[in-house]
């Protein structure tokens, strides 16, 4: 079995098969051009994946670039060790405003409005919002077409400017700690405590496919979780379980979560 069988194989159990394919074509072409190659944006898991598949030829490095330092959402580049220039991610960032004393958009209202001119969902990076509206980084090719196109977010006017990728707002994340006993380490149980709701909603949620973890979409209410995993919500933001402390004499788990809002 080749290495293109064996991480295809990988990721099919995951359901990933179609996303790993996709990037190993893209890394099987650099090596054959000996140049650089960029993605689409991906998200932190899927990025792992063009980290693991870059693994697998020696000749080949990731870069990785979202408009800022911190930014969530990249576009992942292969590049031959041969390519001696700068990798152009083809990024470029636009300024969406509304009056916000009147009307209150979201993250999931914007997406809403973009995915509404027909542009996919992988040509689109990190929404940041700031006092006047939000900044969003967007595939070069696409930017014109959304300045032009775009003019309400829902029921809100909006003006649509292009802006430097160095002038985009920072992401600052208000950060919540949450220490609490558990009765076990089940995604429902665990999500629950770090969204504050019932056990019993949480899975409801879970089956309704609100939840992912580590930004895979969650298999059920009793999927493991364990240190370091990344338990995101639609609408509500998301927690990372940041330390299991042991079980107390009764039989609990002692964790330490933090709560992203």
């Amino acid at each position: 079995m080749n290495d293109r069988e064996k991480i295809l194989r990988y990721y099919r159990a995951s359901g990933d098969e179609n996303l790993a394919a996709k990037l190993l074509d893209t890394a099987e072409t650099v090596v054959r051009n000996r140049k650089y190659k960029v993605s689409e944006f991906l998200d932190p898991y899927a990025l792992s994946i063009a980290e693991t598949i870059s693994n697998h030829f020696q000749s080949l490095r990731v870069q990785s670039d979202g408009g800022y330092l911190t930014a969530e959402r990249v576009k992942a580049a292969f590049v031959h060790e041969d390519f001696p220039g700068a990798v152009n991610f083809e990024l470029r960032a636009i300024e969406i405003v509304w009056d916000r004393r009147y009307y209150s958009v979201s993250h999931r209202d914007v997406l809403g409005a973009l995915i509404g001119l027909g542009c996919k969902r992988e040509v689109i990076g990190d929404i940041l919002f700031s006092d006047q509206g939000c900044h969003v980084v967007v595939d070069a090719t696409i930017a014109d077409f959304i300045i032009q196109q775009l003019n309400k977010i829902g029921a809100a006017i909006a003006t649509v400017r292009e802006i430097e990728i160095e002038d985009l707002v920072k992401r600052e994340e208000k950060v919540k700690e949450i220490k609490t006993t558990v009765a076990s380490m089940r995604l429902d149980v665990i999500a629950a405590a770090g969204f504050g709701v019932s056990r019993s909603r949480m899975a409801a949620e879970i089956s309704a496919d609100k939840l992912k973890v580590n930004w895979q979409d969650a298999k059920n209410a009793a999927q493991p979780v364990k240190t370091g995993d990344i338990i995101s919500m639609r609408g509500r933001g998301r927690i990372e379980v940041t330390e299991v402390f042991g079980q107390t004499k009764k039989g609990r788990f002692s964790i330490l979560l933090k709560r992203y809002l």
